[in-house]
Order: structure tokens, then sequence, then C-alpha cells
């Protein structure tokens, strides 16, 4: 009962969330930018001023699909970001390529998120294999003891939460970039620096949820394997 209060809870915490995000980029999305640049113009322009000259500028499928590929160096915008010339685009355009600044300059916190990719997929390919095999009785097959299945369980979703959260301060970062650069760039107004920044302050709140989320979960699957069970 309490983990489908979790799911519930934050499920519809994060629909709300995203059905304000996607409010707000429809919102400033109808402001041209007075600077008239489209969003594939700006990435272009901030890559270039950070002297970077191997990421590409791809426009991919899709609503708010816009994110940055360490692995082929490329930043890649939806159809609205990457032809939009307004708040909204110049934002999510700014953010990505502040990504791939972070690459560029060997951030930290992006480093330490790329080396946990492969380590969080597996974790959750066996978070989902042991959590379906209890459904069908499939762990008795393994005569895995009740503290075991508690290690894997929690121990696999800890790695999970530990990426939500390592994920915090790498969009947070990439955001702070992304405002810097196109106020100081002048590449916006101080009405569309104000539109810019709040579309990020909610695009950022999808993470918050997710961490949050991915915690209270963690700390639920604790309290049943370990809450004093004798």
């Amino acid at each position: 009962m309490l983990l489908i209060l979790i799911v519930v809870v934050f499920g519809i915490l994060g629909f709300v969330i995203s059905k304000k995000l996607k409010s707000k980029f429809k919102k400033y999305s109808q402001t041209a930018l007075e600077a008239n640049l489209s969003g594939k113009e700006i990435a272009e322009l901030m890559l270039a001023d950070h002297g970077i000259q191997n990421v590409a500028v791809n426009c991919v499928e899709g609503k708010l699909t816009d994110h940055y590929n360490p692995q082929n160096k490329s930043v890649n915008l939806s159809p609205d970001v990457y032809y939009g010339r307004n708040a909204a685009a110049t934002a999510v355009s700014a953010h990505e390529c502040g990504h791939a600044v972070q690459h560029a300059q060997s951030y930290a916190w992006l480093g330490l998120r790329s080396a946990m990719v492969p380590i969080q997929n597996v974790s959750g390919k066996i978070l989902n294999f042991v959590l379906i095999a209890s459904l069908f009785g499939g762990l008795a097959l393994f005569n895995l003891p009740w503290e075991m299945v508690g290690v894997i369980v929690v121990g696999s979703y800890g790695v999970i939460t530990l990426f939500t959260f390592v994920t915090l301060p790498v969009e947070f970062d990439a955001s702070r970039r992304a405002l810097a650069w196109v106020k100081e760039r002048n590449i916006v107004t101080p009405s569309e620096y104000e539109m810019s920044k709040d579309s990020l302050k909610w695009a950022a709140m999808t993470y918050v949820v997710a961490a949050m989320a991915s915690l209270a979960t963690l700390a639920y699957y604790a309290m049943i394997f370990f809450g004093g069970r004798d």
C-alpha cells in the first residue's frame, strides 16, 4: 500500500510538473526572439564561443526530446527548438550546449554521471529480474534468503537513486552556463532572459521530482527488507 501511495503521489507530481513545463514552453514559444536567432544558430554560436568544433548540432524527432550525446558528441534538438526563434528554444538549445561545454571542460559531475550509466543500466535489469521473479515464485528456485534478496534489491535501487541525484548538479550547472552565456552575449533582452530562466527552472524540476521519487522508493524497500524483521 505504501509503495502504491509513493507511486501515485510522485506520479501526480511528475504529471503536474511536466504539464507546467509544456505550458511554459508553449507560452514562451509564442514570443519571437528579438535577436531573430534559431535554436540551431544559437547552439552553433555558443559552441564556437567556447572553442568547441567537434560537436554536431542535429535535429531529432519529437517534442522536448532535446539532449546532448557525449558518446558521439552531438547536441540533438527537437524541431520546435532547432527551428524556433524564441526564448524557450533559446533556453533549451543553450542548456544542451551547456552539457557540451561541461564535456569539453571535463566537468567532474558529468564524468561521474557518464561512468555510472552502464552500472545503472545493469542495476535496472537486475532489479527488474528480481522483482518479476519474486512475483512468480522464481526466487525459490535459487533458494535465496530474504536478506540476500534485500541486499540485491536495495543495492540495485540504491545505484539508480544515486544516479538520479548525480544528475541534478549536471542539469543545474548546464542551465547556469546557458543563462550566463545568453546574458553575457546579449542574445536575449531582459524580459526574454526571464522567460528563458523560467523555462529552465521548470525543466530542472522534473529531475528533482524524479530524484525524490527514487529516494522515497529506496527508503520503502530498505524498510521492507531491513526494517526490524526478526
